[in-house]
This record gives structure tokens, C-alpha cells and sequence, in this order.
């Protein structure tokens, strides 16, 4: 039996998918991911025409990204509540455990130009587990943003008696033009000012060092509110360590 010309016409009609529509927002996100001057390949795999840089350049990215005030303050903190040496070994073994859990998550991340979020899929967490790991990671990354801005802002009170309120703004605002082209030009300024940051890092130790020579002789006999003068206590130690353990998410921020 043969079908007519209009029966064909419609049967084929109805078997024409319907035309997708791109909504405005996600034809603006794709214009962001082909933009290749922005580098935000957190959000994607890093092709290997970009994964060219040397040894030495990807370190001293690293270590501006892991250089962050907040880590002066928590250690401080720890020393302060729990006493130098508890500090000292808990400060240790956390460096140990997130060297350790931090080895293959970095490497695979820089083998095969993954980040945190496909890692997290690979590891058969699914769509919806890596969604909610990269959620934490993002307010985590928030957190520890917030609290260097609070740094900054009271540095900037202190030393130019700005009001607390502006030095927020300026603390988080200043940041907006360097990050919003890539980390290429983050580790350019990095490049140019890190022999800078090498000299105020150390210049407050020799300072110290300078004024009071036996200061490391007391340091190791710094007891802290914990009252436990030169003295390891396993209990400090474990709420010491349990402090330094809560910094592991930062891995997943440190590799987007």
C-alpha cells in the first residue's frame, strides 16, 4: 500500500526532532568557556596547549596560593591555645597526612589536566556527589576569603587608620581585576612580587631574633592558656591536630 504525498509529508514532519533552544545564560557561559584569555579551566579539562609551564613557574604559583595569612593565624592560634610543643607535632602530622592524601589527588590532577570536580566523578562519586564536594570546596574557599580580607582590613586600619567597613571593600574588590584573566597573570604578579613578599615574610622573625636572641630556647618552653609548660599532652595534641585536619578541603581549591 502506498502512502500519498501529504502522508509521507506529515510522517516525516513528526519525526523531526524539535529545534533546541540555548537560553541566553547558556549561550553567555559558553562564550566564557571558549574564551581562552579568561583560563578558567576549573570549570573544564586543561588542554595540553596550555600545560607548558616550567617546574619552577608552576611552584611559585603554588606557593602563592598556599601562602594565604590565614595559616599564620590558625598556627598562632594553635600554639596560643594548646601550647608550643602539642602545636609543633600536631602542626607536623597534619603537613604529613594532607602530603599524603594530597599526593595522588595532584597528581592525577596535573597528568591528565583534571579538575577537582572530574576527579571527584572518576572516583564514582557521580554527577551529584561531585556537585555537592565541589560546593564544599567553594564555601570553604569563601571562608578562608573572608578571613583574609578581615586580615587585610585590620592591617589597613592599623597602618592608614582606615575605617574597618571600606577595608573590607577594598580587601575584596581589589582582587576582582587580577583574577579575572586567568592564573597567568596571577603568576606573573606573583613572579614580580614575590621577592618582596620573601622580605616582609622574614624580616618580623630576624626582627625578633635581633631583639631577643634566646627567644627560641623559650618558645620550645611556651606553654599557652593550656598551662602544659614544655610538656606533650596527647589530648592537646589530638585537639591540635583536629584543628590543622579541618584545612584538608582546601586541596580541592588548590587544585582548580
Amino acid at each position: 500500500m502506498r502512502l500519498s504525498t501529504a502522508e509521507l509529508t506529515a510522517n516525516a514532519a513528526e519525526q523531526v526532532e524539535p529545534t533546541q533552544r540555548i537560553v541566553k545564560i547558556r549561550r553567555d557561559y559558553n562564550t566564557w568557556v571558549a574564551n581562552e584569555s579568561i583560563e578558567d579551566y576549573a570549570l573544564r579539562f586543561t588542554p595540553r596547549s596550555f600545560r607548558k609551564w616550567s617546574i619552577l613557574r608552576v611552584s611559585n604559583t603554588a606557593l602563592g596560593a598556599i601562602s594565604f595569612l590565614v595559616l599564620e593565624a590558625i598556627g598562632g592560634t594553635i600554639a596560643v591555645n594548646y601550647g608550643f610543643i602539642n602545636a609543633f607535632w600536631a602542626i607536623l602530622a597534619v603537613g604529613a597526612i594532607i602530603f599524603l592524601t594530597g599526593l595522588p589527588i595532584s597528581y592525577y590532577a596535573a597528568k591528565y589536566g583534571l579538575d577537582m570536580d572530574l576527579l571527584t566523578r572518576g572516583a564514582s562519586f557521580g554527577y551529584i556527589g561531585s556537585t555537592i564536594s565541589s560546593f564544599i570546596y567553594a564555601s570553604f574557599t569563601f571562608i578562608l576569603f573572608a578571613l583574609e580580607a578581615a586580615i587585610m582590613a585590620y592591617a589597613l586600619e592599623l597602618y592608614f587608620h582606615l575605617p574597618l567597613y571600606i577595608g573590607y571593600l577594598v580587601s575584596a574588590l581589589v582582587v576582582i581585576p587580577l583574577v579575572t584573566h586567568g592564573i597567568t597573570l596571577i603568576s606573573r604578579i606573583q613572579m614580580i612580587t614575590q621577592p618582596i613578599w620573601l622580605i616582609l615574610m622574614f624580616l618580623p622573625f630576624l626582627a625578633i631574633l635581633h631583639h631577643d636572641p634566646d627567644i627560641i630556647s623559650k618558645l620550645s618552653m611556651f606553654a599557652g592558656i593550656s598551662g602544659q609548660a614544655g610538656e606533650f599532652n596527647l589530648h592537646m595534641f589530638g585537639a591540635a591536630t583536629a584543628v590543622g585536619v579541618a584545612l584538608i578541603p582546601q586541596i580541592g581549591e588548590q587544585v582548580d
